[in-house]
């Protein structure tokens, strides 16, 4: 049994709830979701969800509601989508509340503003996958230990550094679980 919180502060909470039990029921895992609002919620989650928003306003929730600290120190699996992304990241060049858990930096709104919002096929782990990004940040100035998943233009679009997972698009708005998937397997390494 595992227990997947996804941070509702802002963004797809629905929708990743949705493409978690998905996955859950087709890789055969027993498992439930939780929104996560307060440090209460987190206390019995196996994995975290980070989703798409506006990740400055979601940095300062954060931090006035007392889950950034708990959220640093999480040490589970945690995915991070769009501005979840962002959060995870050492530094956007800008000056907002992240948690560092990724050492990358971020280029935020790297494809563009809302007008320049797109989808597109990408390669991740030698199988084509449908993104969809909405006002995109993408990574650079990775640390050797920051594995590559995607790339898109030569921008790196997906990372995986240990048990932490982020991307530029938003998988929670695709039917392909793969995201979700390589998520839950963390997860349920972590539980075994």
């Amino acid at each position: 049994m595992v227990e997947i919180g996804i941070l509702d502060l802002q963004g797809d909470v629905k929708e990743h709830q949705n493409m978690v039990i998905t996955t859950l029921n087709k890789v055969g895992v027993t498992g439930n979701t939780h929104r996560i609002k307060t440090i209460d919620d987190m206390k019995n989650c196996d994995g975290l969800i980070i989703s798409g928003g506006e990740s400055s306003t979601i940095g300062k929730l954060l931090l006035n509601t007392d889950l950034y600290d708990m959220i640093k120190n999480f040490k589970k699996p945690i995915l991070g989508t769009c501005a979840g992304m962002v959060l995870l990241s050492k530094s956007t060049g800008e000056e907002q509340p992240l948690l560092g858990l990724i050492n990358m930096n971020i280029e935020r709104n790297g494809f563009g503003r809302q007008k320049m919002s797109f989808e597109a096929d990408i390669n991740i782990y030698d199988k084509i996958y449908h993104g969809i990004f909405i006002r995109a940040p993408y990574a650079k100035n990775i640390d050797e230990n920051v594995e590559i998943l995607s790339k898109y233009n030569d921008k790196i679009i997906a990372v995986k550094q240990n048990n932490c997972i982020a991307t530029a698009f938003h998988p929670e708005l695709v039917d392909d679980i793969l995201i979700h998937e390589i998520f839950i397997k963390e997860v349920i390494k972590c539980v075994e």
